[in-house]
């Protein structure tokens, strides 16, 4: 947790990042079994959000303690959790892994790419060549950028792409998998 430079240091000098590593040390005093977190890395910079994530990923596997984390921040249960449990409105939304979490609701992919074609939203008519319901399918154009969200369980992705390839001269292109926070974001509106 690197203590060190401020571990002297009155508490009304300390940061916020220094005073959550202070907290994190104090309540791993008694070495419990379990740690309750709530919001570890709220309003924190990159780095020490860095740092304090990779403390508590260290308490966890070297001194085998159970943490239970409670967070907004979605950056810090898809590095720190194995396990997620999801409440809304007190009723249990999910519980399991975040793999099977992304299996059973991350079917939503986005596909980036750039063309010059300027006539590309014109010649990629995607809903009609597949048959796409309205949710199922978002089209994004940007100057010469694309950016396309569809349902991979509707049509595959390798059927989008060999259709956006056959039908306007691709530059660059990227293919997301579909966020923990679009996952999130689609199971909290009920979409999924």
């Amino acid at each position: 947790l690197d203590l060190e430079p401020f571990i002297k240091s009155p508490v009304r000098t300390l940061s916020l990042g220094q005073r959550m590593r202070a907290d994190i040390a104090a309540s791993m005093i008694h070495n419990p079994k379990v740690l309750f977190l709530d919001e570890p890395t709220i309003g924190l910079d990159v780095v020490v959000k860095d740092n304090i994530r990779k403390a508590i990923e260290l308490i966890n596997q070297e001194e085998n303690t159970t943490v239970i984390l409670t967070t907004h921040d979605l950056a810090d249960i898809e590095l720190l959790s194995k396990r997620i449990v999801m409440i809304d409105k007190g009723k249990n939304v999910f519980d399991g892994k975040i793999a099977d979490l992304k299996s059973k609701y991350g079917q939503m992919r986005e596909i980036n790419f750039e063309t010059s074609n300027a006539n590309a939203t014109e010649l990629l008519s995607y809903k009609e060549h597949f048959g796409f319901a309205d949710d199922d399918i978002a089209v994004e154009r940007e100057g010469n950028s694309l950016k396309v969200r569809f349902n991979s369980e509707t049509v595959p992705v390798s059927d989008m792409l060999s259709y956006t390839l056959d039908k306007v001269s691709v530059n660059d292109i990227n293919v997301k998998d579909a966020d923990i926070e679009e996952i999130i974001r689609r199971l909290y509106n009920r979409e999924v």
